[in-house]
């Protein structure tokens, strides 16, 4: 085959099958993505093809080979985020992804970042007192937030956690279900419960829920508080109002933490009322301890799929608006 040629070397078998993967499953998705040819000769991985392909395949296959040295594991979403990274020239961030677990789960499982977005976005929350985590579904937006808020009750940096959203829903009625508020935005609060319980376990959760060190509520139960000592976050902040998004700010007590995470792609809020997320990220922008991470389509770690199906939906937004500004 004319073209370009790479050849790197793996060191021994056990690096080399890491990144090879079940069945060479990682390798096909390096060939797939970016179009070139690879072949395994002992421990030594050729790489042929197009000059800027091949370039790109061997700084993706250098920096797996550093992530499996240093104790990670690969699996075909991993190496598809590489591949995105090679491609923006930004293969060596693909090493930052091997420090650091965020948190452990109540079964011992350590969740880490997966995406360089993540692990700004969790380096913010650390570092700043007010944080914005704005971006599509499947980011890992909310789960990460209560991992630290966890960690952070855990730690004893914090007494209480308070989690809210706004009582606002996609498409559907609160009126029509039963009970009283409380009990009609459960279902929307379902991710936040989930999420604690996977951290703390059913019967931790369940204990610190009674006592009201756990607190889960409306957004409209926030006016009038102070909340302090507390590690606060704001789901699905989208849906607040630019009334709603201040008064839940100045909410913010002494040694208290804010998340507020939201995607303003997903507005469901009536007609002529305006988003409150977009516009305090917009103001707050440049407010010493106040951190807004940009979560993109790269970010999506539920599935390979969903970071498609969310970039379908973004291309056919802005034809939609470039269709509005010709006509």
């Amino acid at each position: 085959m004319n073209g370009t040629i790479r050849k790197i070397n793996a060191e021994n078998t056990d690096k080399l099958q890491k990144v090879l993967g079940v069945f060479d499953e990682n390798l096909n998705v390096i060939m797939r993505e970016l179009g070139v040819m690879l072949r395994v000769d002992g421990v030594t991985i050729a790489v042929s093809g197009e000059e800027e392909k091949v370039m790109q395949a061997a700084d993706v296959l250098e920096n797996l080979l550093s992530l499996v040295s240093q104790g990670e594991t690969l699996d075909k979403d991993r190496v598809c985020y590489c591949v995105e990274l090679a491609r923006e020239g930004k293969a060596s961030d693909i090493t930052k992804l091997s420090s650091g677990t965020v948190a452990i789960t109540f079964r011992g499982k350590p969740v880490k970042c997966k995406t360089v977005g993540q692990k700004n976005y969790v380096e913010s929350i650390k570092r700043n007192p007010v944080v914005f985590g704005i971006g599509p579904a499947g980011t890992g937006k909310t789960y990460l937030a209560v991992c630290l808020a966890v960690q952070a009750f855990k730690q004893k940096q914090v007494d209480k956690i308070i989690l809210t959203r706004p009582a606002v829903e996609a498409g559907e009625k609160l009126g029509f279900l039963p009970g009283d508020l409380q009990t009609k935005v459960d279902p929307y609060l379902r991710p936040l419960y989930d999420a604690l319980q996977e951290m703390l376990g059913l019967e931790v959760y369940a204990k610190l829920m009674e006592r009201g060190t756990i607190e889960i509520a409306p957004l409209a139960y926030m006016r009038g508080r102070t909340l302090s000592n507390a590690f606060i976050i704001l789901d699905e902040a989208q849906n607040s109002t630019r009334e709603q998004m201040k008064m839940f700010l100045t909410r913010l007590g002494d040694g208290s933490k804010m998340v507020v995470t939201g995607d303003a792609t997903q507005i469901d809020l009536p007609d002529g009322k305006k988003s409150g997320l977009n516009h305090a990220a917009k103001i707050l922008k440049d407010v010493d301890g106040v951190g807004i991470i940009y979560l993109t389509d790269k970010d999506v770690v539920r599935n390979s799929m969903v970071m498609k199906i969310v970039r379908a939906y973004e291309n056919d937004g802005r034809s939609e608006s470039e269709n509005k500004t010709q006509y």
